[in-house]
């Protein structure tokens, strides 16, 4: 291997520790009441962006239990950020919506990302279609390698 692969893959491993041991558990938007762990807010997010999803289906998407998906969203409910619907086709499954509380904070955690986020959307941007085939090419081998350790 050469310097720069070694590079590479030593700045990826360190990315890699960064994010598995992350120390930014809590995201404030300025109040007790507007304060969440990541789970929380990634589960408004996917509520906001798929209203009526099931518990199921974000157990899924998130690779985490139905138990876990549970006692969030009961926490989440209980500060009045969602409420649960039953579904029509089977009483024994809901779906999950946002209150108005909820959408404030769906909307608070985009308008964070769209900042915090931006100097590597405007990096991708500078990419030429080849570069990005090749970012995109080493984020699904990186992916895969993710997998198998994890």
């Amino acid at each position: 291997m050469d310097k720069v692969q070694d590079t590479i893959i030593r700045d990826f491993i360190k990315l890699t520790e960064k994010i598995a041991n992350g120390k930014v558990n809590i995201l404030d938007f300025g109040s007790e009441d507007m304060t969440f762990y990541r789970g929380e807010i990634h589960m408004l997010k996917m509520i906001g962006d798929n209203p009526g999803i099931f518990g199921s289906e974000m157990a899924r998407n998130f690779n985490i239990t139905r138990a876990v998906v549970a006692k969030t969203v009961r926490k989440l409910e209980e500060r009045n950020l969602i409420y649960r619907q039953d579904d029509e086709k089977d009483k024994k499954r809901y779906r999950l919506f946002l209150t108005e509380k909820g959408l404030q904070a769906y909307i608070m955690h985009q308008e964070y990302h769209r900042q915090a986020d931006k100097p590597l959307f405007d990096y991708l941007d500078s990419l030429s279609e080849k570069e990005l085939k090749t970012v995109k090419d080493f984020l699904y081998h990186a992916n895969a390698l993710i997998e198998q350790h994890f």
